[in-house]
């Protein structure tokens, strides 16, 4: 077994959300379509899905703005794929029929890949 370069692991990207270029090309593909998805839905439905899917696209920055300072458990909260996920699997699969809360997910999964597409984790988004 090779020994390892002690100054290509003191290098490597650390931190939740950052990770190789693979990862980074897969989350960029995942914020284009979930954006695209978000346009198709605001073409659809009109206003206030529109209204919701940029509301939710900055929610993340706004909670900063608020004062929610990594790395705190509501900022780590607001940057998790799995709220905006089953925000849109449970529209998908529930009784309730409001397309704005469907775009909502959209915008704040697609400011998620967006964030981690440009190598901004958890801690530093």
């Amino acid at each position: 077994m090779p020994p390892t370069d002690p100054r290509r692991d003191a290098a490597a990207p650390r931190g939740p959300g950052v990770g190789s270029r693979p990862k980074r090309v897969a989350w960029g593909a995942l914020a284009l379509f979930l954006a695209a998805f978000a346009v198709f839905e605001s073409q659809k439905y009109g206003v206030p899905t529109t209204a919701a899917a940029l509301v939710f696209f900055v929610f993340p920055d706004v909670t900063r703005f608020a004062g929610v300072r990594p790395p705190g458990a509501l900022h780590q909260a607001v940057h998790r794929v799995w709220i905006p996920l089953a925000v849109l699997v449970g529209y998908t699969f529930g009784p309730v029929v409001w397309p704005p809360l469907f775009t909502a997910g959209l915008g704040w999964l697609t400011r998620i890949a967006l964030d981690r597409t440009l190598g901004r984790g958890l801690a530093s988004s």
